[in-house]
């Protein structure tokens, strides 16, 4: 941490801090990944995914401090959208840093929290991420979808898919986001960022917009309801590369998530259509390293292939996993496949490997026959 912020840090602790940016800056060098300034309660950031004091045995903050705060960096219109509606979202950028910002009005106050964006797009070798990931960023059309929790690194892996395009690819890539996060620079490609209530009024807006700007490549940061979805789902198909986002655990629940938005006539049509269409689902979780210096990435992998085609048709998902377990050689993996070897490798603990995985029984023989834990009841 530099003399600067370690200065700041002491004065923050001592005496509450006039601007949120002295607090951004000691949350960002100390490798948070979010930071909490709430009425009734001591500024948290969150840690390797655990949230907690800042400091120790620092005084809470009032409902006039964190007012202050936020009035200290919203500007004219965002404290406007705030009176209004009680609630405001918003990429915050500074000469340190960008932040995904969301100030709320609640019972207490105003609270603020801050999602702290890395501002270097990574690569996907950067990640670590399976090398035969990068033959889904090949294809000129089709579905690729990132899902997870929120908190799961889903931001980072669609920007580092959008970045590999970038690289390897002469094409025009739109990005649709709400806020934008990452800020990419052109290489190979013509990129066009639309921001959702700054640009355009809606995902469904800014993609029905997208499909007339000739783009070869659309990232949909959520893919939240019917019209989105169906939207991308026709944009697919049309010639068009498409990435989006779900907040769904594994392959299985993100098929059965986006075909159960459909009204009950639509989805033996859309079965179809996503059957031809998808190119891959990543689904993921950052764990805890064992060794508490920081988190590690899990994932599962489905790509499609004309069994996977076949179980989407016929409204089988169910199926996947046993599909995923037998497609090692296409690139595919369960979430308990990756969390098994992760703790083989001594990097997560018996514990999260337990407690994030599917078939639990089948995790708890696999430690206990490892020597790493006791059955747990």
């Amino acid at each position: 941490m530099t003399a600067h912020s370690s200065a700041l840090k002491k004065t923050a602790a001592s005496e509450p801090s006039q601007h949120v940016d002295q607090y951004l800056v000691i949350g960002q060098e100390g490798g948070a990944s979010d930071i909490h300034l709430g009425v009734n309660a001591p500024p948290l950031w969150r840690l390797h995914g655990n949230l907690q004091p800042i400091w120790p045995d620092v005084p809470k903050l009032t409902p006039e401090e964190t007012e202050a705060l936020a009035y200290g960096f919203l500007t004219d219109f965002q404290k406007e959208q705030l009176k209004e509606r009680g609630d405001v979202d918003f990429a915050y950028s500074t000469p340190f840093g960008r932040f995904r910002t969301s100030v709320v009005r609640q019972r207490l106050g105003i609270d603020l929290v801050f999602r702290i964006i890395s501002t270097q797009v990574r690569t996907m070798d950067e990640l670590g991420l399976p090398e035969n990931l990068k033959l889904l960023t090949r294809f000129q059309n089709g579905l690729i979808l990132v899902t997870g929790s929120v908190g799961s690194g889903k931001s980072t892996t669609l920007a580092s898919l959008v970045e590999q395009v970038n690289i390897e690819r002469q094409e025009h890539i739109i990005t649709l986001e709400d806020p934008i996060e990452y800020v990419f620079s052109p290489k190979g490609c013509h990129i066009t960022q639309r921001e959702v209530h700054t640009h355009t009024k809606s995902f469904g807006a800014a993609l029905r917009g997208s499909l007339r700007e000739d783009p070869d490549v659309i990232m949909v940061g959520e893919m939240r309801d019917l019209e989105t979805i169906s939207l991308a789902i026709t944009a697919s198909e049309t010639g068009h590369l498409v990435l989006g986002t779900l907040h769904t655990g594994n392959a299985s629940r993100t098929l059965d998530r986006l075909l159960d938005v459909f009204p009950v006539d639509q989805q033996d049509q859309i079965r179809v259509m996503v059957s031809e269409s998808l190119r891959g689902v990543i689904s993921q979780q950052l764990v805890p390293r064992a060794d508490g210096r920081g988190r590690v990435l899990a994932l599962e992998v489905l790509t499609n292939t004309p069994a996977v085609a076949n179980v989407i048709r016929e409204a089988k998902t169910y199926m996947l996993p046993g599909i995923i377990q037998t497609g090692r050689k296409q690139g595919m993996r369960l979430m308990d496949d990756s969390l098994t070897q992760l703790f083989n490798e001594g990097l997560i603990s018996a514990h999260e490997a337990i407690t994030r995985c599917e078939q639990k029984q089948a995790m708890r023989q696999h430690v206990e026959k490892q020597g790493g834990m006791k059955a747990e009841g």
